[in-house]
């Protein structure tokens, strides 16, 4: 008698098969990237051919179990009890179990009143799926987060309620330089902050804890952290064989040996043809027909700008860099505002080495006719690039953006950028920026959240924009945070909503997000009526084009949307030459030798003791963020002779002389020449 437990998970799909004495005959873990039929169908294979075609009794657990499960008459179990039965089973000297998976966290408790199960209910921080989201923030996977961990010297505070808060504690360590091996620690220990802050809620982690789930069974540092803040001996660390696979492994000792079937039986059943409710509500087709379609690229690939050659070109040029949250952009403009280069790359988490190659290639095309004479730089990491580039000026993105929405349309009253991480409506009113609307604490919706959910899928982000186009029946996300919309994706493939309806969805979520959540719109009349739209996220056809359906307004999306913010650095630098000004600009020579090293340090200045990140480039520059006053700078303080307005709000809260008995009962016409007259006297 054999025994098969199907664990399908949010984002793997487990198989284990057992014999009567609950012996491992074979097991397989994967990844489904959302094709959990066929992802299934091939482990049922690789058992067959590992322990033939045999009869097995079956059951199938897991978050994303119980669809598959009544449509092919499997038994499905509840996967907290089958995690605790195989624990039961393999480590009954268990105190605590902390499971982690692609999308769930539980911390289980035993004792001898019974067993206490902890899930995590509609957050997703801390979990397999955010991991892989942090580590796509470093250009690595979640192995490759693990190796830069084993040689980490600081652990940085970051969020783990959920991916947002997260990458906005890790982007700008990242762009002031901070380390992989540190970041990627610091990630694992959010990980163990969500879990054991957000599950355990106070409740003690003791006696002996077993570490179960994908993420813990493949990452030693993951589990070494929780090693190290548990306080946990070699006894105490209950490190299991299989432990990603115990889900797997319990619902085979659930399954009933009166109900069974063959294994190729089993997987006949898993065809192309088989269908799986759908509940999810759908929306209208981002186009009607393929007509459709043609007019709105011809209608929107028609902005373009001025273009001319760099390795021809005779005078002055500018330089505009912008360094966004997961991108960096540079542009080098002519006298007239022609473009004559740009580039955009992802800043692989470090935007100095990418400028830096940038600005090589830049340098190799520029000829001896022509010289910079001025530079700009704006975005997250406007004050680090001009610091280690030397450049002229530094301005804020805002203006920047203002300034190169201007030059395509001088009547602009509307500007929406959406970037990796970040969203803004700029309101333009009388040629001046009237009201600025940012996302504050939720990037749902952002260019990282759908480059993210791409390759999750196994897309590239270019093709996953692409399939939208043609989405028959797109899902309807709404506009929700991340952990929501997740959440809701992931039901969606787990009732077998196709990527193409997925891609189209994300493309309505991102503009409804934009304009429901950030600008806060009752009437799309409030949006204006000349828009421009810029940011990478929107070189995706079916999000301007959801924009074009929510709203009710065609915008302009210029040929050079996703550098809106370095071309308009670049104009600013040119708007501010004048004649004899000698730009100071890093030279060719500089930039093939310049060096940067990053050093972590406490001030030491005063009892707050900043953790400062030193930033040190080729002759001598240096940037350092982190410091709460100026004194971490090397600075002096301001004004040693400026008044202690602590000392002086105690004085007056505690050493305040009340007044006589005859002026407190004053009636209430005579408090104001009281108070007049309080203030006449220094009081």
């Amino acid at each position: 008698m054999k025994r098969l437990g199907i664990d399908i998970g949010s984002t793997t799909v487990k198989v284990a098969v057992i014999d009567e004495q609950h012996n491992l005959l074979f097991s397989e873990y994967q990844r489904h990237f959302a094709r959990i039929k066929e992802t299934l169908r091939e482990l049922l294979e690789h058992a067959i051919e590992s322990v033939g075609d045999c009869e097995v009794a079956p059951d199938i657990t897991g978050s994303g179990g119980l669809a598959l499960a009544k449509v092919i008459d499997v038994p499905f179990e509840q996967e907290v009890v089958c995690v605790s039965s195989a624990l039961e089973e393999t480590a009954p000297q268990t105190d605590v179990a902390i499971e982690l998976g692609g999308e769930d966290a539980k911390i289980i408790y035993f004792s001898k009143s019974g067993i206490e199960q902890r899930m995590n209910s509609v957050c997703a921080g801390g979990t397999g799926s955010f991991i892989d989201q942090m580590a796509a923030l470093l250009m690595t996977d979640a192995s490759g987060l693990n190796e830069y961990a084993k040689t980490y010297d600081t652990v940085y505070p970051i969020a783990a309620r959920c991916g947002v808060f997260a990458k906005t504690d890790i982007q700008p360590l990242i762009n002031e330089g901070a380390t992989k091996p540190n970041l990627s620690v610091s990630i694992f220990q959010a990980v163990v902050n969500q879990t054991i802050s957000g599950l355990a809620c106070g409740k003690p982690i003791r006696g002996h804890v077993a570490f179960l789930g994908g993420p813990l069974h493949f990452l030693d540092q993951l589990r070494e952290c929780f090693i190290r803040t548990l306080n946990l001996d070699e006894e105490h660390a209950i490190l299991l064989e299989n432990s990603h696979l115990f889900a797997a492994i319990g619902a085979a000792l659930h399954s009933d040996e009166n109900k069974t079937i063959g294994l190729t039986a089993l997987a006949n059943k898993l065809s192309d043809d088989l269908k799986i409710e759908v509940e999810v509500s759908r929306l209208d087709p981002l186009f009607k027909d393929e007509a459709e379609l043609a007019e709105f690229r011809q209608r929107q690939h028609s902005y373009h700008v001025r273009r001319g050659d760099l390795k021809t070109y005779s005078g002055r040029v500018f330089l505009g860099i912008d360094a966004g949250s997961t991108t960096t952009k540079l542009a080098v403009i002519g006298e007239r505002g022609e473009l004559l280069y740009d580039f955009y790359s992802n800043n692989n988490g470090s935007p100095v080495k990418t400028t830096i190659r940038a600005l090589k290639e830049i340098y190799s095309l520029l000829p001896e006719t022509a010289t910079i004479a001025g530079s700009c730089s704006t975005g997250y990491g406007e004050a680090l690039l001009k610091s280690a580039m030397n450049l002229d000026y530094g301005e804020v993105e805002t203006i920047a953006h203002y300034t190169a929405a201007a030059f395509f349309d001088p009547e602009v009253d509307t500007i929406l950028d959406i970037g990796g991480q970040d969203m803004k409506c700029i309101k333009i009113k009388n040629g001046v920026v009237d009201n600025v609307m940012l996302n504050e604490s939720c990037s749902s919706g952002c260019g990282s959240f759908i480059e993210t959910f791409a390759r999750s899928l196994d897309y590239e982000v270019h093709d996953f924009a692409e399939i939208a186009l043609t989405a028959k029946t797109p899902i309807d996300l709404g506009s929700r945070c991340t952990v929501f919309m997740n959440s809701k994706v992931k039901q969606a493939q787990k009732e077998g909503a196709s990527v193409e309806d997925i891609s189209a969805g994300l493309a309505y979520s991102v503009i409804k997000n934009a304009l429901l959540k950030v600008i806060k719109l009752t009437d799309p009349k409030q949006l204006g009526h000349q828009i421009v739209v810029q940011g990478g996220t929107f070189y995706n056809d079916a999000v301007l084009r959801a924009f074009e359906l929510v709203s009710g307004r065609e915008p302009i999306r210029p040929d050079i949307a996703g550098i809106m913010g370095a071309f308009g650095a670049a104009l600013i630098a040119r708007e501010n030459y004048t004649e004899g000004f000698t730009s100071t600009t890093i030279s060719e020579a500089d930039v093939k030798e310049l060096t940067y090293e990053t050093q972590m340090a406490r001030c030491g200045l005063c009892t707050n003791n900043c953790l400062l990140t030193i930033n040190k480039f080729t002759g001598g520059r240096r940037f350092i963020t982190g410091n709460r006053c100026e004194r971490g700078l090397g600075m002096k303080k301001n004004a040693e002779n400026m008044p202690n307005l602590y000392e002086y709000k105690y004085n007056r809260l505690f050493q305040y002389e009340p007044l006589p008995i005859e002026k407190a009962k004053l009636p209430c016409h005579s408090v104001t020449q009281v108070l007049q007259g309080d203030l006449q006297h220094g009081h």
